[in-house]
């Protein structure tokens, strides 16, 4: 990463480290490689995604349910394109 993270940045890079490998897989790989390099908006709107519980996040990457907003979904979307190609 960079020295010149913001404070909500690190915030959100410690907060997004779930502890359950089937989210991990998708965050790791997001924040290590795309989130710093994000447009402001996506950057916001992950660090909302973050916000929910490990269940809801669970079901919207596994499509049994869909995200709160389409915006949500779109970025569903996007992580599982960086894992799965």
């Amino acid at each position: 990463m960079t020295e010149n993270m913001t404070l909500i940045q690190r915030k959100t890079i410690y907060r997004a480290r779930r502890g359950l490998k089937e989210i991990d897989v998708y965050f790791d790989l997001y924040v290590k490689n795309y989130y710093l390099k994000a447009p402001l908006d996506e950057q916001v709107l992950f660090e909302t995604l973050i916000t929910y519980e490990d269940p809801d996040i669970l079901d919207w990457l596994m499509e049994t349910s869909e995200a709160p907003t389409q915006e949500m979904q779109n970025l569903i979307i996007k992580l599982k394109n960086y894992v799965h190609g």
